[in-house]
């Protein structure tokens, strides 16, 4: 006969001894499942299709107002882009806004396979949420600054983040910067206890997301020891927040209808028009 074998369940898991350890740290969620990133938006390559775009025009060739027409487009192009990448789905880019503005990455943020490593990602996301609190705290809602700046400790009211979800759009190396935004997904209510942020990781190189998460973001009151519903300093800077976000997107919806009109007229005033002949340049022969 075998021997037997002796199976030892794990002994239960015990509580943190310390909850104010945990501020603006992660836990894993119970009875509900992480809430999921928005799929990518149809307009993702946007800004590259219309350099491209742009290019092809300037190679058919141009006449001299039509070339200063395609520099007035590049120009806007490489002087708005972060609103017309992230502002266009209501990020607010403002530099007063922004988690992380131009941010360096450094070479030791790359693992051996040559990219940034998976993780600094997170603490990416982290470092420009605690960001866009104290933003609240010195530039949105001064008036209300202490409170804000009370929910980054473990002394009364502050903010845990409950669970994170990353997804990963390209491996971004070194050189490069990142920028960092974050926008409300929906806007709370008063019996509400937490509340869902969407972030943009963009890399400043290629001009385009790194990175999207989604976290999900609890109230909790050190000194009672449990979850608490919003308070009304937070929902009326949050009410705020969200009408320039819903603004953001109308306008730059606007602002790339007026760039996508300039750039058919390029089109259809070289390469599209009809009898079109390709300007290879000339040559003189003595």
């Amino acid at each position: 006969m075998p021997p037997r074998i002796l199976l030892q369940l794990p002994k239960p898991s015990k509580p943190h001894p310390n909850p104010s350890l945990r501020t603006f740290s992660s836990s894993r969620r119970r009875q509900q499942e992480a809430p999921s990133t928005p799929p990518e938006p149809s307009h993702a390559r946007w800004l590259s299709q219309t350099k491209a775009r742009v290019g092809k025009c300037i190679i058919f060739g141009l006449d001299p107002s039509q070339t200063y027409q395609a520099g007035l487009v590049l120009k806007a192009l490489g002087e708005e882009w972060r609103g017309l990448v992230a502002g266009r789905e209501g990020f607010l880019v403002e530099p007063k806004r922004a988690g992380l503005l131009r941010q360096k990455i450094v070479w030791g943020e790359m693992d051996s396979m040559g990219h940034i490593n998976n993780v600094m990602y997170v603490r990416y996301a982290e470092s420009a949420r605690v960001n866009w609190a104290h933003n609240y705290a010195v530039h949105i809602d001064p008036h209300n600054g202490g409170k804000w700046s009370e929910l980054l400790t473990p002394r009364g009211d502050g903010l845990i983040l409950r669970s994170i979800r990353t997804d990963y759009k390209f491996p971004m190396t070194w050189p490069d910067h990142i920028s960092v935004f974050h926008k409300l997904r929906s806007l709370p209510s008063s019996s509400d206890s937490a509340f869902i942020l969407d972030v943009m990781i963009l890399s400043e190189l290629h001009q385009r997301p790194a990175a999207r998460c989604v976290e999900d973001i609890v109230l909790y009151d050190y000194k009672k020891g449990r979850k608490t519903e919003l308070r009304p300093f937070m929902l009326d800077a949050f009410q705020e927040t969200w009408e320039r976000q819903e603004e953001a997107k109308r306008k730059m919806e606007k602002r790339i209808e007026e760039l996508d009109k300039l750039v058919r007229d390029l089109e259809m005033g070289s390469w599209d028009r009809a009898g079109a002949v390709e300007d290879f340049g000339t040559t003189s022969v003595r």
